[in-house]
């Protein structure tokens, strides 16, 4: 079963509202969700909530370090509670799947996210479970950094919202360690690909 729940992201106002900080808006909607309110640690470096279901510590985590030192704030957290990385659900934004459409997906590499990046050297390992959030791609590597770190349209701002409700009805399934299950209901029912945008067709 999933102990611990990350959503990635950068604190503060400016960074709010980006597509770097998809998981920021997933770890939300969960802790509201759960009913779980999240509330300020400082020996994880981020916002905290802990709750009890079946009997069962669950925590929720949002790291407050910024993104290139996420693993800061879960390996603190993971390490003092004794949660194994794959009892660790990290949610994050990725390029490489449009607005709207979701992946969960288990170990594999960091594929240059920065977080995921700090997160594996932290942990030791890149065997944690991850919910990769789709905010599409530029088309251009060099405006990648410009890109998650912009708003989004509006309409994929949307898509990105209803995915992660959808998200949200896999929970009991992951909090009881039904995890094909869990995977079904993600990866099923979904959307009408967002239309991502042409090759050189960047947002001012």
């Amino acid at each position: 079963m999933i102990k611990l729940f990350v959503g990635l992201g950068n604190p503060g106002t400016e960074y709010e509202a980006t597509r770097h900080n998809a998981g920021f808006w997933w770890i939300d909607a969960l802790s509201r969700e759960l009913k779980a309110p999240l509330a300020l640690d400082k020996t994880c470096f981020g916002q905290v909530a802990r709750l009890s279901i079946g009997g069962h510590s669950v925590w929720l985590l949002k790291p407050l370090t910024f993104m290139n030192l996420s693993g800061k704030s879960v390996g603190a957290l993971a390490r003092f509670f004794k949660i194994a990385p794959e009892e660790i659900l990290v949610a994050h934004d990725e390029l490489d799947i449009v607005p709207g459409q979701v992946k969960l997906k288990f170990g594999g590499s960091h594929a240059g996210h920065n977080g995921l990046r700090d997160l594996h050297a932290q942990l030791g390992t890149g065997d944690y479970w991850r919910l990769r959030l789709g905010i599409g791609h530029p088309g251009v590597k060099a405006e990648v950094i410009n890109w998650v770190l912009k708003k989004p349209s509006p309409e994929h701002r949307s898509a990105i919202d209803d995915c992660i409700d959808r998200c949200l009805k896999a929970i009991p399934d992951l909090l009881s360690g039904h995890i094909e299950k869990a995977t079904m209901t993600i990866h099923t029912s979904q959307p009408p690909r967002v239309k991502p945008p042409r090759k050189m067709d960047v947002e001012d």
